[in-house]
């Protein structure tokens, strides 16, 4: 009796133990998460934030016919907000079925499935019983709980979870909470969000999603390292599957549609996305530069850089796109930023004549290239011209060694000049560009770099000589493996495409094209008193024929060129040319006639402008509005206007550079082209053939190219395939005739030249000179 009297007091005290400690482990429990939510234990969100979680959204560049150019993106942050309307019913019921299938009927935390967790998952180690974080639990972890360095870590992030997701589920209904977590989610490959994802993987808007496609996504949320579809498509194929029985299970779909779905093959329409690759690569990383440049300051240029600084500071004054995301404040008082603010750019760049200038790019440049290689195959020097020097390319090569990143990361480790050389002689596996895919060699970084120099560069820009819209915009062959833009970043010699300027002058002045003149040779003293006499390529006259200026013009003489420069000063033409548009240091001097002066393919294209816009020309406008992630607009952006020339003038001068085409040095737009439009034209070539040009207008497009090497001193040694009508020419042909074959952007083949009948080009002569 007294042995059972002590086992009965053994048991009691045992129980109140028991029942102490479970109720100082309830206090503590409830205690700790009345801690978490007043904010004494871990980190809680106040509760403005909650109501406006802090996403970064990339931005997002429209076309003007709405296409997508391309984002704006911090690596791994590539997210494009989605309202619940644009997601498809089958990512919501796929995702629901899979990973929260009472999403509907808990209030952030689903006590069943994490009861079901507990006693499967940790006390019989179960691990398929599946997980108990809801969706709001996981949209709470991906919103607030950083990456935990292991279990215990972890452990001690659940509860916070759990009182961030009762609050979530409090302030946002269930629909913006799924909507939530699919903006949130990282799919991997640059595909953060439904609708990248969508668009990556299966290159179609996320409302567009069929079920078998949501399936394949919503698999990859248990691990998208693991079911990454691109590297493992099977494994990823049977994910996708496991989603489809839950959903049949869910029924969300029917038994008969499960079995179609699941013996479907897991076909992708990748799309890799990054900031080289996609259309007009170019133009939107000269946006970008755009948009985030910060005010300049002289000290942040070297000393050399003078004009570069003068040119940014006018832009900055007066460009309202130029830093526009450091000019224009949030409504907190910082600046936007193009990366994380979400913003929409609409640009005036239209997609499909994009794609046909780079159409027409990619195909003239293959070919144009493969005549270089041919021509310089074998050739020491090559692929500089027979006239350098070995000295000479040894200080080019040299110098591009050293601009190198290789060359800076090693000077940077503080290595010697000597063991730089080493290495950089030395032959290593690397792979090197081809336009047939890159190509596994063995050269040394020094001939690599030699070799890359063989590849020729061009830039290209369209526009709309009425109201300034840049319709397509090419600043090189391949913005991957040539990110120098050869639009409005660098500048070359124009040659002969200056003479219109200096036509234009005399024009200007009261003379007309159909004044004559004496073919002859001439003579001019420069500012140093030095003699100028400038030679002529033409063979088709006799010295002492009298000639017209329509036919100086059409025919690029020089000779005709140095005698309008006779009759004006070239400070009268620097100020015209200055107005035209151009804002680099242009010399005064008399051989300006012939084009020295380094001018980029923007600022021509501009300038062409004034001649098929009666006189006045017009601004390159490259976006016509911009968006905050709110849809609110922030920035719209209209054309500027400049008035250089008379219409009388711009008659004229249509008058002559019509004939360019029509009979003179381009005219293999007509008879290898077969492109028969009115039109206005010239063609460019500098000295030894190191810059190829041709400008060339209809009533309602303008369009520039240039060709050339990466260095003057690479180029083609003869002039048949050196000059401009060669080089340049072809892509604005090809390009045009892409154009006006397609109806639906509305131009034709057959729209004239807004001239009054009653103007007369030869109105100013008695007798019109026939020739």
């Amino acid at each position: 009796m007294e042995k059972i009297t002590q086992k009965g007091g053994i048991r009691s005290k045992f129980l109140r133990l028991f029942w102490l400690l479970f109720g100082f482990g309830l206090v503590c429990i409830v205690l700790m998460f009345v801690f978490i939510n007043i904010g004494w234990i871990g980190y809680l969100p106040p509760i403005d934030e909650l109501q406006n979680p802090k996403n970064k959204y990339a931005t997002e560049i429209y076309s003007s016919d709405l296409q997508l150019l391309g984002r704006y993106f911090f690596s791994k942050q590539n997210r494009v907000g989605v309202h619940y309307n644009d997601i498809s019913e089958n990512v919501v019921n796929a995702l629901i079925a899979t990973e929260d299938v009472r999403f509907y009927k808990h209030s952030g935390i689903d006590g069943i499935a994490l009861t079901r967790a507990v006693i499967l998952t940790g006390v019989f180690q179960r691990k398929s019983s599946g997980g108990g974080s809801t969706l709001t639990q996981q949209l709470a972890k991906q919103l607030y709980s950083p990456q935990a360095d292991n279990f215990i870590e972890r452990a001690l992030q659940k509860p916070i979870e759990w009182v961030i997701s009762i609050k979530l589920e409090r302030l946002y209904t269930k629909e913006e909470i799924m909507t939530m977590y699919l903006n949130q989610f990282d799919f991997l490959n640059n595909a953060v969000g439904i609708k990248s994802a969508a668009q990556i993987y299966f290159s179609k808007a996320p409302n567009k999603l069929k079920i078998e496609e949501a399936a394949t996504l919503v698999g990859m949320c248990k691990n998208p390292s693991f079911f990454n579809p691109v590297r493992f498509n099977e494994r990823t194929l049977r994910r996708r599957n496991v989603v489809l029985n839950q959903m049949r299970k869910a029924d969300f779909i029917s038994n008969e549609q499960y079995d179609s779905l699941k013996v479907l093959p897991l076909t992708l329409h990748y799309v890799k996305v990054d900031h080289k690759s996609g259309l007009a690569a170019y133009f939107r990383e000269y946006l970008r530069q755009m948009l985030s440049a910060n005010e300049p300051d002289r000290s942040d240029y070297a000393s050399w850089q003078q004009q570069k600084y003068d040119e940014d500071r006018w832009s900055w004054d007066n460009n309202p796109l130029y830093g526009f995301c450091n000019k224009n404040k949030k409504p907190d008082g910082s600046p936007y930023n193009i990366y994380t603010d979400g913003l929409k750019i609409y640009t005036t760049i239209d997609s499909r004549m994009q794609t046909y200038a780079e159409e027409a790019v990619e195909e003239h440049i293959h070919s144009l290239q493969k005549t270089f290689f041919n021509e310089k195959k074998n050739r020491s020097y090559a692929p500089f011209s027979r006239k350098m020097k070995p000295e000479d390319i040894d200080l080019i090569m040299n110098r591009s060694v050293k601009q190198s990143d290789r060359y800076l990361r090693m000077k940077a480790a503080e290595m010697t000049e000597s063991e730089i050389d080493e290495i950089f002689r030395k032959p290593i596996d690397m792979k090197v560009f081809s336009y047939n895919g890159d190509i596994d060699t063995i050269l040394s970084p020094f001939d690599s770099i030699r070799y890359h120099k063989y590849f020729l560069r061009c830039g290209f820009m369209s526009m709309d000589p009425h109201n300034g819209n840049v319709k397509a915009y090419v600043g090189g062959p391949d913005f991957a493996q040539f990110q120098y833009d050869m639009v409005n970043v660098g500048k070359r010699q124009v040659g002969s495409t200056v003479k219109p300027y200096l036509y234009t002058l005399a024009m200007e002045e009261g003379m007309w094209p159909c004044d004559k003149t004496t073919w002859q040779p001439i003579t001019l003293i420069d500012g140093n008193g030095k003699p100028w006499s400038p030679k002529t390529t033409t063979k088709s006259r006799k010295i002492g024929d009298i000639v017209s200026l329509r036919w100086g013009l059409s025919n690029s003489d020089n000779w005709i060129s140095a005698y309008l420069m006779s009759l004006f000063s070239p400070e009268a033409m620097v100020k015209l040319m200055h107005s035209f548009g151009i804002k680099g240091q242009i010399d005064p001097v008399v051989s300006l006639a012939l084009g020295p002066c380094e001018i980029s393919v923007g600022e021509m294209v501009d300038a062409y402008t004034a001649f098929a816009n009666k006189g006045i020309r017009v601004d390159p406008l490259y976006v016509t509005r911009i968006e905050d992630a709110n849809g609110n607009v922030i920035g719209k952006f209209s054309p500027q206007m400049h008035e250089i020339f008379s219409e009388s003038t711009a008659y004229k001068m249509i008058y002559m550079m019509r004939a360019v085409v029509d009979g003179g040095t381009g005219s293999r737009i007509r008879n290898r082209y077969g492109l028969n439009m009115p039109m206005g034209g010239k063609t460019g070539t500098t000295q030894n053939n190191s810059d190829g040009w041709f400008m060339g207008y209809t009533p309602s497009l303008v369009s520039g190219v240039w060709v050339g090497g990466e260095d003057r001193s690479i180029h083609f040694d003869n002039i048949r395939e050196g000059q401009g009508a060669s080089m340049a020419l072809p892509i604005w042909a090809l390009y045009m005739r892409k154009v006006l074959a397609d109806r639906d952007l509305g131009y034709s083949s057959s729209e004239e030249f807004d001239i009054p009948s009653s103007f007369s080009a030869n109105a100013g002569c008695d007798v019109e000179i026939t020739e």
